[in-house]
């Protein structure tokens, strides 16, 4: 916490000579690393994330005017102001701001609000943007209390949850909801199986032997600027779509695979089994796709393609359907293996994260190649498991390093990736550092 508070007091000051005033208060909201279940949670599966210290900070003072300022503390995000009766959110600029404008937005519409005080806003935030680490949807969760805590009004940390996973959406980010629920639902010294419809939140005790290590591979990847993320979204939607009609369900009221699998009352395994029977790992057209759901091209187009998607021309769904049932069932085995805490738990811990990566790498095809090369480094040098944590394309690894290999892990990871010769970035600190389970979201009122 000292750190937290010499922070505040430097945004207090930084605030004061913005805008002439001291805050009334400040919110903090976490990043996540998620140790296990990457792309499962918009497919309506389990999800096992930690919330870590890094996090977005805001200070805020209520204004009289109906106007919304916002500043940022990095001089990279300029400022912006608007009406805050008049929100309009540009899906086509994933701008900094645009992420606090959703939080805002969700807040006013939750409580179908058509008038709202002004305020000035400094944004101050320590997480790696665009590394997988949730900066993004950390500040719409900021956001969202930031507004809630103006208002006065009261909302439930699932509420909150739910409305800015819903929010995040404006931007044109088709997310599942993890992001959001462990930056308000993290509690300190744990990590959280986070379960979806309803959303609730269990404890998962780590291991005590075993240090969780994030390294950063300096390739950034923003979700909402691509169409990779999207992408892979209706990919799983059409493969639950095709997998519902081939097993006789009413596949066009079907979203999601876990739909499917509730709905034929199987193991996650049979899922498997049923992917592997009724898929081609052969790339489907929309033609095809069309053919196997009996629609026209009007029809997928229109109903079940999204917008930013309609020119695509192949979609991998065996492939797609394969990694989320088979990262499900990893999820629910690593929550497992922690419960019983065998002798070789952190090997078994790490092997699955190890088969994670394998999927995420060869079915989901969500990694590059210097995430893969990370991962190698960071198991050549003790990590008993690494992965790609977060969307992927770039971003972050997450390793389970023995306790007693975290100096010369570290010494030797720092060595291997970010000295070389060839690599055209500089090392930070927040590049390659051990991470604990960190609590939720916060607001501080001045004293």
């Amino acid at each position: 916490m000292p750190v937290l508070f010499d922070r505040l007091l430097k945004l207090k000051e930084m605030f004061n000579s913005k805008y002439g005033s001291i805050p009334k208060f400040y919110v903090r909201a976490p990043g996540r690393v998620n140790i296990i279940g990457e792309h499962i949670d918009y497919c309506g599966y389990s999800v096992l994330p930690m919330a870590i210290e890094q996090d977005m900070l805001i200070a805020v003072e209520p204004v009289k005017t109906q106007t919304l300022q916002l500043a940022n503390t990095n001089p990279l995000y300029l400022d912006f102001s608007t009406s805050a009766n008049n929100i309009q959110i540009d899906k086509t600029k994933p701008l900094w701001h645009n992420y606090f404008l959703c939080g805002f937005k969700g807040i006013q519409e939750h409580f179908g609000l058509s008038s709202l005080t002004g305020m000035n806003c400094l944004v101050d935030g320590n997480i790696p943007p665009s590394s997988g680490l949730s900066s993004s949807s950390a500040l719409v969760c900021c956001a969202g209390l930031v507004t809630l805590t103006v208002l006065g009004m009261n909302l439930s940390k699932v509420e909150l949850a739910e409305i800015c996973a819903k929010s995040e959406r404006y931007i044109g980010t088709e997310g599942g909801g993890m992001d959001q629920s462990i930056s308000f639902l993290a509690e300190e010294g744990t990590a959280k199986l986070i379960e979806f419809s309803p959303l609730r939140a269990t404890d998962v005790k780590l291991p005590s032997g075993a240090i969780f290590v994030i390294a950063n591979s300096c390739v950034e990847m923003n979700k909402a600027a691509t169409s990779h993320f999207n992408i892979r979204v209706m990919e799983c939607r059409l493969a639950a779509k095709l997998l519902a009609k081939y097993r006789g369900l009413q596949w066009d009221k079907v979203l999601r695979l876990e739909e499917v699998q509730a709905k034929l009352g199987v193991s996650l395994e049979e899922m498997l089994q049923i992917t592997e029977d009724t898929l081609h790992p052969e790339p489907y057209s929309p033609e095809e796709v069309c053919r196997c759901l009996g629609i026209s091209l009007q029809e997928l187009r229109t109903q079940i393609l999204s917008p930013n998607i309609q020119d695509v021309l192949t979609f991998k769904l065996y492939q797609r359907a394969k990694h989320v049932y088979s990262e499900a069932a990893r999820v629910l085995q690593f929550k497992k293996i922690c419960e019983e805490a065998p002798d070789n738990m952190v090997q078994l811990l790490g092997e699955l994260m190890n088969q994670s990566h394998a999927s995420c790498r060869d079915m989901y095809e969500c990694s590059c190649p210097e995430v893969d090369q990370l991962v190698d480094i960071c198991r050549k040098f003790g990590a008993q498991g690494s992965r790609l944590t977060g969307a992927g394309w770039g971003g972050c690894t997450v390793s389970i390093v023995p306790a007693d290999k975290l100096p010369s892990f570290l010494a030797n990871v720092h060595e291997a990736y970010y000295q070389r010769s060839d690599q055209d970035f500089t090392f930070e600190k927040q590049s390659l550092f051990a991470t604990k389970p960190g609590g939720g979201a916060l607001v501080f009122l001045e004293a």
